[in-house]
Formats: structure tokens, sequence, C-alpha cells
């Protein structure tokens, strides 16, 4: 039976700093800087994954002390370097560098380029036409 302090857990949801970097449609990684209760700091990373088969997630933790902070930091770089260098020299790891954005952004920027392709062809239809372009009130409209 596992014991958990609720004030201590409460306390440790409460980030100093807090980023998220999304990784796909499904996982996500959070990075939590919190305190102790000596007013010391720690790291958490999490790794939080959509169930395929219903709403929730998976999670998974790791808890990085600041005394392990440059050890982790070299031990990731190195092993990153060898699989980049060693075992994949001719794959472009750029191509993948994008974030990646909720449904609701998603729909957001798909109704704002929606937006600025009717604006256009409104545009490329008064040209043609050599009739007198949208106002900018117009534009704003969009």
């Amino acid at each position: 039976m596992a014991y958990e302090n609720n004030n201590q857990q409460e306390r440790n949801n409460d980030s100093i700093f807090s980023k998220r970097l999304k990784a796909g449609k499904r996982r996500t990684y959070f990075f939590d800087v919190k305190t102790t209760r000596g007013n010391d700091y720690f790291l958490t990373i999490t790794e939080s994954k959509k169930r395929f088969n219903d709403n929730g997630y998976d999670r998974h933790k790791v808890f990085l002390y600041k005394e392990d902070f440059n050890k982790f930091l070299n031990a990731l770089t190195e092993t990153i370097n060898y699989v980049k260098t060693e075992l994949m020299p001719d794959f472009d790891f750029d191509a993948y560098n994008h974030d990646y954005s909720d449904s609701r952004e998603d729909e957001q920027d798909s109704d704002a380029i929606e937006a600025v392709a009717a604006v256009r062809s409104e545009v490329a239809a008064a040209a043609a036409e050599e009739a007198p372009a949208p106002s900018a009130e117009d534009v704003d409209k969009w």
C-alpha cells in the first residue's frame, strides 16, 4: 500500500516554471521546476500519452535533482549525438523541427488560412476586372 503525504503532493504540483512540448498528436512532454520542503529545486519530466481505447492518458514521470543536472544533460547529449552521428548519420533530424498544436489551434489556423485565401481571391478577382480591391475594413472583417 503506497502512502502519499497530501500536503507534499499539493506542494509538488505547484510548478515554479513549466514548459510543454507537444511531440505528435498523442504525446506531450512536460518539464516542471518544483520546490522541496527545504526550498530546494528539482525537475520533473513527464511523458503523457493519450490512450487509444478511451479518453484517458498514461503518464510517466522522471524526477531529476540538481546534483544530477549536469550528469543527466551530458549523458543525454552524448546518447543523442551517438544516434545522430553513428547510427543514423544520413537521417535529416532537422526535418522534424516543427511544433504540433492541439485541435483547437489547428481549427483556428485552418479558419485563418481560409479567410486569407478568400481575401486573396477577392483581390485577384478585383484586379482581373480592374475593379477596386477590397478595403482594409473588408480585410479586417475576415
